[in-house]
């Protein structure tokens, strides 16, 4: 009853917070560069390390750049959200474009604009442009207005694209048309921060004509190099989380708890219905092998702690960074017992398949030739995946292959 006592509050402050803001996180556009990337072992890791870089820099000041590496493996990366999303939310965006943009591997730089942020990545800097090539408007949807709505969104437009020039490059506005033929205007406009005053005014002013562009639809967007703009007639903005409104009027609390109760209902008789039938299958077929050989490998002396094995690398320091690949970074380390490994970090956890990953690992440490590296191990029950292997000093592979 605890447990569905508080699952019943998450759920009703979740319904409030939804209420009052959003992360925006469709995808409007993805757009690649047509050449591929020169050296997949290095382009990877630094992608991923400026990625995460900037990742840092949203959750605290709502945008972020990064420079790792050099020449034609270098990346650099920019990432935005819009001006109204809150922190949360602006993480929440962000985490969305970091699984969007990776669809341009393996070409080298691509970018893709969701109606909550930015984000763009290339090998070389492209931290003033404000204009290229490809710049466009979005329009439409499938309703097309009249002319007084028309009139206002233009003016709207006009009107919020220089309160951004004037106010730092952000602002956003809403004009109230006639009700009852949905005709208020709802409208946005941001520069990336990285632009100076004369770019991002430039930048708006071409993103205004773009949008007014897209009149008679009820919606338009402007996914400019430096700049986004869009305008609605839906009510898409986030509002200030003031102290007003965060109350929440005793009839939408009923509803919510209401609904709260109905969903947590749902929820129980659904998972009931699943626990029964997956008891019921667990008869029919037996034990399930796969979780028996996660059980018994987690408890062998193929598994490593994860702590072991950071401890035995010294917190995978620099110092002992033997090499890196495709696939990941691989540490020199000492366990406890005095025993020297060499331990790679994978780039992509496989935590999500451990029956998979056990799988590999149980079949190639019985593998046993004097021209392969023995793996001893692995660990995937901590925050990443690795693999643990014998350490070879000071040799080659051909020194096996070949030497006496």
């Amino acid at each position: 009853m605890a447990r569905l006592f508080f699952a019943l509050l998450f759920i009703i402050s979740l319904l409030v917070e939804t209420t009052l803001s959003k992360p925006r996180p469709e995808t409007v556009e993805i757009r690649c560069e047509t050449q591929l990337e020169h050296n997949t072992t290095i382009y990877v890791p630094n992608f991923i390390a400026a990625m995460a870089n900037i990742s840092d820099q949203i959750k605290t000041k709502g945008y972020g750049q990064a420079i790792v590496g050099t020449g034609p493996d270098g990346n650099y990366g920019y990432g935005q959200c819009y001006g109204d999303l809150s922190s949360l939310d602006c993480t929440l965006c962000y985490a969305e474009a970091r699984t969007v943009l990776p669809q341009c591997y393996p070409y080298n730089g691509g970018r893709v604009f969701l109606d909550g942020c930015f984000m763009r990545a290339e090998n070389y800097s492209f931290f003033d442009e404000f204009t290229g090539p490809n710049d466009k408007a979005v329009c439409g949807n499938s309703t097309q207005k009249g002319q007084n709505f028309q009139d206002l969104a233009t003016k709207a437009v006009l009107d919020t694209t220089a309160a951004a020039i004037r106010d730092g490059g952000y602002a956003k506005a809403e004009v109230k048309g006639l009700s009852s033929r949905n005709e208020s205007v709802h409208v946005l406009a941001d520069c990336w921060k990285i632009l100076n005053a004369s770019s991002c005014k430039a930048c708006l002013q071409e993103a205004s004509a773009l949008t007014v562009g897209c009149m008679p639809w009820s919606e338009g967007r402007a996914l400019k190099t430096g700049c986004f703009m869009r305008y609605s007639d839906i009510d898409f903005l986030n509002k200030e989380q003031t102290t007003e409104s965060l109350k929440v009027s005793p009839g939408v609390l009923v509803i919510s708890i209401l609904s709260s109760l109905a969903v947590v209902g749902v929820g129980v008789v659904v998972g009931m219905y699943i626990w029964r039938r997956r008891r019921i299958q667990r008869k029919r077929r037996g034990s399930d092998d796969t979780a028996k050989m996660v059980k018994s490998l987690v408890n062998s002396s193929l598994n490593f702690k994860y702590s072991t094995l950071e401890k035995a690398t010294g917190s995978f320091d620099n110092a002992n960074k033997l090499g890196q690949g495709g696939f990941g970074t691989v540490y020199k380390g000492v366990l406890g017992d005095g025993r020297e490994i060499a331990v790679k970090r994978l780039l992509f956890n496989n935590k999500h398949r451990a029956a998979d990953f056990y799988n590999e690992v149980n079949i190639i440490s019985c593998v046993e030739h004097k021209n392969l590296v023995r793996l001893l191990g692995c660990s995937c029950s901590g925050p990443e995946s690795l693999l643990v292997y014998e350490f070879l000093p000071n040799k080659s592979l051909d020194r096996f292959i070949f030497g006496s």
